[in-house]
C-alpha cells in the first residue's frame, strides 16, 4: 500500500502523545515535542536545504486542537501558538517509522548548537543572540 490512511488517532494531553493507527496496521505513538520540532512548516524547515530552523525549549509543549485537513492532512494547534503545520498522512508515516532516527539527529543537532545533554529541549532555551521569535512567512 503506498498511502496508508490513518484509522484512529487519539490524543493524549496529560502524557503529551499522539496515538495513530494506519490502515496497513502500523501503529506509533508521537509525542507532541517530536511532532513540534519536525512541523512541515516553513517556520521550521525554512524555504529550501539549509533553512532549517533548530526548534529548542519544546519539551513541555501542549496539542491545544488538531483538525482535519481535507482527507489527506491534519494540523494541529500547539500550546506555544505555533499552527502553520500542515501534517499530511504520509509525513505522520514517516515520522512514525523514522522516529528513532530522526530524535537522534535531534538530539545530535541540539548537542552541536552547544546545549549539552538535553538542556535545548528544556522550556525557555534559546541560542545566545538569536531572535527569540522567527519571523512570519509573510
Amino acid at each position: 500500500m503506498s498511502n496508508p490512511i490513518p484509522t484512529d488517532l487519539t490524543v493524549h494531553q496529560q502524557s503529551r502523545l499522539l496515538d495513530i493507527a494506519f490502515d496497513d496496521g502500523a501503529a506509533f505513538t508521537l509525542p507532541f515535542e517530536y511532532l513540534r520540532v519536525y512541523s512541515p512548516s516553513a517556520e521550521v524547515k525554512g524555504h529550501g536545504a539549509g533553512q532549517e530552523v533548530l526548534q529548542l525549549g519544546k519539551r513541555e509543549v501542549g496539542m491545544t486542537a488538531l483538525e482535519p485537513v481535507g482527507n489527506y492532512a491534519v494540523k494541529p494547534t500547539f500550546s506555544d501558538g505555533h499552527d502553520s503545520g500542515l501534517y499530511t498522512f504520509a509525513y505522520l508515516y514517516k515520522l512514525g517509522t523514522e522516529q528513532g532516527a530522526l530524535w537522534a539527529d535531534y538530539l545530535r543537532l541540539l548537542e552541536e548548537a552547544g546545549f549539552a545533554g538535553d538542556t535545548g529541549r528544556a522550556p525557555g532555551a534559546a541560542i545566545a543572540g538569536a531572535p527569540t521569535k522567527a519571523k512570519s512567512c509573510g
